[in-house]
């Protein structure tokens, strides 16, 4: 799996999936388990469903012979 979630994408992952998680622990509705989602893609950094979409938020680095 080649990463494709990058830096901002993956703290705002993280950040939501466990604000939906501890909303669930303290009697929050079921469905905010789905909150292990983005925090799995977040530390992972892969979503399944980029590629589908031909999306990557990762940034690109240059390559540094290529510039001399």
């Amino acid at each position: 799996m080649k990463a494709n979630v990058g830096g901002i994408d993956r703290v705002l992952r993280i950040v939501v999936g466990l604000a939906l998680v501890g909303w669930a622990l303290t009697g929050g509705p079921l469905w905010a388990w789905i909150g292990l989602l983005p925090i799995a893609t977040g530390t992972t950094k892969f979503c399944p469903v980029y590629p589908l979409l031909g999306m990557n938020t990762c940034s690109t680095k240059k390559d540094e012979s290529a510039a001399t």
